[in-house]
């Protein structure tokens, strides 16, 4: 009898919470709209936006989720598989974990960090120029990344053809440094090394203008509190009132040089001509999605490769986020 009456008083209990859970969610709910109607002006401009961002970045990242975990091959409906293209990438695909991941690290490594640290010192540089030479070498550093990726491997083909018409070539060969043509762009010692050559040379975009833009905006009178303060040189300058003054910058141009790493990664299908690269010299996984993807149509499999790469572009950024952060709060 005493379980009994404590089952019906915990019924009462839970009948008794069930309206007031009611009518506070119909009252938060009733708030909501009300303030959304308060607001409705602010909503309808920013509601091109967020259905823009909907359509083509949530749905799309959703729906790619959902097909890595099914078979598919843009025919047929897809077909459940549960993990089994997660198990197929890290146990079985040995194009991947032989070539693709140590590409993709080797690749990241040099044209992410470099890039952005070349993009810092550059933009500090040119910082220092009279308006008009900023203006100058401020173009000139930023209009190879307004060329497309196709029209920056055409220039660059020139330069590293394998006949004797290319510039490198033919500089080699005219001074002695060799005696017949080197087929760069076939060879897998030389491709990866040009990726991220042409990859660096490309680097200096929106964020290396957003750097160049937060230099230029530094109160000067930081400088004079810190020559008061005993900073005596250059250097000591950048690192305690250049840097804390443009985190916000950095962390721009941290994330920018995080995408263009990862979207650069076309180069070797561009600059070889193949998909795969020759001897998967220069395959990295945003060419090994488009091999899986549009080439063989395994869009399921394809689907599981890009799910991993955004799982580490948001890492990254995380760890960027973490490093640039302005305050304790934001982390």
């Amino acid at each position: 009898m005493k379980g009994q009456t404590q089952t019906n008083n915990s019924e009462v209990n839970t009948d008794s919470m069930r309206p007031s859970f009611t009518n506070k969610l119909k009252t938060d709910t009733k708030n909501l709209l009300a303030k959304m109607w308060e607001y409705r002006m602010s909503y309808l401009f920013i509601a091109p936006f967020m259905i823009l961002f909907i359509v083509f970045i949530v749905i799309p990242v959703i729906a790619a989720m959902g097909l890595s975990f099914t078979y598919f091959n843009s025919i047929q409906f897809p077909e459940w598989s549960g993990w089994l293209n997660y198990q197929t990438l890290f146990s079985q695909d040995v194009v991947f974990l032989q070539n693709v991941l140590p590409n993709t690290f080797k690749f990241a490594l040099f044209v992410g960090p470099v890039g952005f640290a070349l993009g810092f010192f550059l933009a500090w540089f040119i910082s220092q120029l009279p308006n008009t030479m900023r203006m100058i070498f401020a173009l000139a550093m930023y209009a190879p990344s307004l060329a497309a990726g196709v029209a920056m491997a055409v220039v660059w083909q020139v330069m590293f053809s394998g006949d004797r018409t290319g510039y490198i070539n033919s500089f080699l060969l005219k001074y002695g440094f060799i005696t017949e043509p080197i087929i760069f762009l076939q060879d897998q010692a030389w491709l990866l090394n040009i990726m991220i050559v042409v990859s660096i040379w490309s680097s200096m975009g929106i964020g290396f203008l957003a750097l160049l833009a937060g230099l230029l905006n530094v109160d000067r009178e930081l400088y004079d509190a810190g020559k008061i303060d005993g900073i005596s040189s250059r250097l000591q300058e950048i690192w305690y009132i250049t840097i804390p003054s443009l985190k916000p910058q950095l962390l721009f141009a941290s994330v920018m040089a995080i995408v263009h790493t990862l979207q650069s990664g076309e180069l070797g299908v561009q600059l070889s001509g193949t998909n795969p690269t020759p001897n998967y010299a220069g395959q990295v996984m945003v060419s090994h999605i488009d091999d899986y993807g549009f080439i063989r149509f395994e869009l399921g499999y394809a689907s599981a490769i890009s799910v991993i790469l955004l799982v580490l572009m948001f890492l990254l950024s995380r760890v960027f986020f973490y490093l640039f952060s302005e305050g304790e709060e934001e982390r």
